[in-house]
Formats: structure tokens, C-alpha cells, sequence
């Protein structure tokens, strides 16, 4: 008889799953990234957005974070990881996969980004006017920037243009690359998760990171000297982050499903990003002199003569992107007007 009532339950549930409205589907995004799970990227912003879904949707969205790379694959990879749809949603870094996103690239030009929030509300504008078309495999979800990337050292410090010379520092994108070699430097591309061990062997001197890898990545533990421009003043370069969603898993979704995760998104998300990574810096900052660090901040004067090193940086990526049939000089003069940084 309990086996009976068992099998009469057991088709009854069945029934009802059945009978539920197209509204009622639940769904689990795979969310993938490069960094550990404690970040900030996913701790403040894409965890506390996630549950704003969950609750917004009855329980019906839900989240399961795939950080430090867990699906397989590189960080260049992670694009892809989308494309195909290994995950739902990656967090990544357009300049990771080299020459693939020229246009969006314009971020990442010597001094163009002051910090976060502003410029992040600038790059989601760029994006809508003029790099739509490259990412249009994509859903993308949000665009920001990393706020600018300071130059942390473990023996020497940076304290003007002529201490760059010879100086092996990581670096996290092409364009970065270049910007470092400009000013005299060695850049040395690694992921992220190799930085730390890469600096305490000597490999390389330091890195150009964001504040809100530092300790993350425990570039706490192995970096003492770091430089940085004056506040409102901009990077030497930056690194342009993005939100993209795989278009088949986002086209699937039912209506009020779609309408949440639409209104979650874009501006909000953007908004959230840049607050998030502004704050960290800020506390960074804040932890490091705390235990002894030295923060050195460039003169007016040295971040001319960095500028003027950097020039032929951005007319050789004009002419590069120009090749595949981009305007280069109306992008960076797109750029430079949406972050306030025109020469």
C-alpha cells in the first residue's frame, strides 16, 4: 500500500511539474571567471547581484560561480566559454584574447582612465556607439574598466620615467604591453594566478595591476613599492572588463525571467562595477601603507614626460585597428571625450 501511495505521489508531482506555466521555469546560470572566488568582482558585485535576481524571481534565478578558471581553460579562453556556451556568463577581459575586440581596446590607451564609476559610465556609452558590432555573438551584460592600473614593485621603486628602464612588469593586456615598452619597461604577459610566484622567483619585478587585484592575487605579500597619479588624474593604462552571456541561454529564458535579468543589468550592473572597484581601491590603499608599503604619486610633471613617451602608442593602434576597417582616430577622440581625458 506505501510503495502504491508512493507511485500515486510520484505521478501526481509529476503532473503538476508538467501543468506549471512556461513562467514558473527555473533556471541556474554557470558563471565563470579568472580570478579566486573571494574577489571582490565576485564577492560585492556579481554574488549580491545574483541574489538580488534569486529574490526578485521567487528562487527561480540562481547562480553557480565557476571561479580561478574551474571550467578548464585560459583566461583568453573564457570569451569562447560564453560563444559556445561552456558557460552561461563569463567575467573577463576582452584584451586577453588579443586583437579579437579592437574597437573596445580605446579604454586601455595610455591615459584614459581616472577610475572606475567614471569611466565605466563612459565605456558603456562607447560600447552602445561603437563596438556593438564585435560583440554581437554575445549578450553582453555590462562593460566597465578595472579603474586604471597602478605599478607595484617588490625591490625598486618606481619614482619617475627613468626608473622604468629595463623594469620586467606582468601585463595584462596588448595594448598595456606596448604602453609599458614605451616608457622603457619589459612586459611580461602571465595570467593573473601565475603573478605572485612569478615576482617572489624573480621572473619579474612587479606588476601593472588594478588595487583591487592586490590582494586577491597576493600582490600583498610580495610587492612593497607602488605607484600611482595624482587623484583625478589618469593611468598609465587600464584594463577593460566585461559581463557577456551566451545569446542562445539568454533568448531561452521566459519573459519574466528576461525582464528581471534585463533590469539587473546595463546601467545597474555598469553602476555596480564601478563603485565596487572605486571603494576597493581605496581600501587597498588604505591596507598597504597599513603594513608598511610605500605609495608614491607621480608629479604633473612626470606624467607629462610619461605622456610624451607614449604617444607613438596610440598612433601605431590607430593604424592598426584602421587595418581592419576601424576609424582609430575617431574612436580615441570618442574615448578621450567620454572620459574627460582629451589632450
Amino acid at each position: 500500500m506505501n510503495a502504491r501511495r508512493l507511485t500515486v505521489a510520484a505521478a501526481l508531482a509529476a503532473a503538476c511539474a508538467a501543468a506549471l506555466p512556461a513562467g514558473a521555469q527555473e533556471v541556474t546560470f554557470k558563471i565563470a571567471h579568472f580570478l579566486p572566488s573571494g574577489a571582490p568582482a565576485q564577492q560585492k558585485v556579481m554574488q549580491p547581484w545574483c541574489d538580488e535576481m534569486k529574490q526578485a524571481s521567487g528562487g527561480r534565478i540562481a547562480c553557480q560561480f565557476y571561479p580561478a578558471m574551474q571550467l578548464g581553460g585560459t583566461p583568453a579562453q573564457l570569451a569562447d566559454q560564453a560563444k559556445n556556451g561552456v558557460a552561461d556568463i563569463v567575467w573577463t577581459a576582452p584584451g586577453y584574447s588579443a586583437g579579437r575586440f579592437p574597437a573596445i581596446e580605446a579604454f586601455e590607451l595610455p591615459f584614459m582612465v581616472k577610475d572606475s564609476s567614471s569611466s565605466s559610465k563612459a565605456l558603456w556609452a562607447f560600447y552602445h556607439q561603437h563596438a556593438q558590432q564585435e560583440f554581437a555573438a554575445y549578450k553582453v551584460l555590462a562593460f566597465h574598466t578595472d579603474g586604471g592600473q597602478a605599478i607595484h614593485t617588490a625591490a625598486k621603486p618606481v619614482m619617475s620615467l627613468k626608473d622604468f628602464s629595463g623594469l620586467k612588469l606582468r601585463t595584462s593586456t596588448r595594448v598595456g604591453a606596448k604602453t609599458l615598452a614605451a616608457l622603457g619597461g619589459a612586459p611580461v604577459a602571465m595570467p593573473p594566478a601565475q603573478v605572485t610566484e612569478a615576482i617572489s622567483k624573480g621572473v619579474v619585478d612587479g606588476a601593472l595591476g588594478a588595487w583591487e587585484l592586490v590582494f586577491p592575487t597576493k600582490l600583498s605579500e610580495v610587492t612593497k613599492f607602488h605607484l600611482q597619479p595624482d587623484a583625478g588624474a589618469a593611468y598609465p593604462t587600464a584594463t577593460v572588463l566585461t559581463v557577456l552571456m551566451n545569446k542562445a541561454k539568454y533568448d531561452r529564458l521566459p519573459a519574466d525571467l528576461k525582464a528581471i535579468l534585463d533590469k539587473t543589468t546595463g546601467d545597474a550592473l555598469v553602476a555596480r562595477f564601478g563603485a565596487v572597484f572605486d571603494a576597493e581601491a581605496a581600501d587597498t590603499k588604505k591596507r598597504i601603507t597599513a603594513q608598511g608599503d610605500k605609495i608614491t604619486t607621480l608629479s604633473a610633471t612626470q606624467v607629462t614626460a610619461m605622456k610624451q613617451a607614449t604617444l607613438a602608442v596610440e598612433d601605431e593602434w590607430a593604424k592598426q585597428v584602421g587595418e581592419k576597417g576601424l576609424d582609430g582616430k575617431k574612436l580615441i577622440s570618442a574615448a578621450r571625450e567620454l572620459t574627460g581625458t582629451a589632450k
